[in-house]
């Protein structure tokens, strides 16, 4: 028996967009862990049934592992918040993971920049 298809195209991404949307207000608005700084969501992954949704973030200070464990450890207070904005049947748990990706490309630009200094240097 074929998986049913939404009956919306792209359903799923607009969910993650809302929920990605309506966490970073809670998160700035409503949480007031001072572990929690600031804080700047990446993206929002919600596997198929809704169940579960991964929560991308980044920093611009803070600890990113007390970061984490702040944000999973107010992941019920967070979702209880999304339940009385989303109008969708369920509301996913959810799962707080530290992105590197903006870390990685700073450090890639230094490693360019150096690249190019040292080869100016040598013509």
């Amino acid at each position: 028996m074929p998986a049913k298809k939404s009956s919306v195209p792209n359903r799923g991404f607009k969910v993650a967009d809302q929920i990605q949307r309506d966490l970073s207000e809670l998160i700035a608005r409503e949480l007031k862990d001072p572990r929690v700084g600031m804080v700047t969501l990446q993206a929002v992954e919600v596997t198929p049934d809704y169940a579960h949704a991964k929560v991308f973030f980044s920093l611009l200070v803070g600890d990113p592992q007390e970061t984490q464990e702040a944000l999973n450890q107010a992941a019920g207070f967070l979702r209880n918040g999304l339940f009385k904005r989303l109008h969708i049947h369920t509301v996913p748990t959810l799962h707080f993971v530290f992105d590197r990706t903006t870390e990685r490309a700073a450090d890639m630009n230094a490693l360019i920049a150096k690249a190019v200094s040292s080869r100016s240097k040598d013509e």
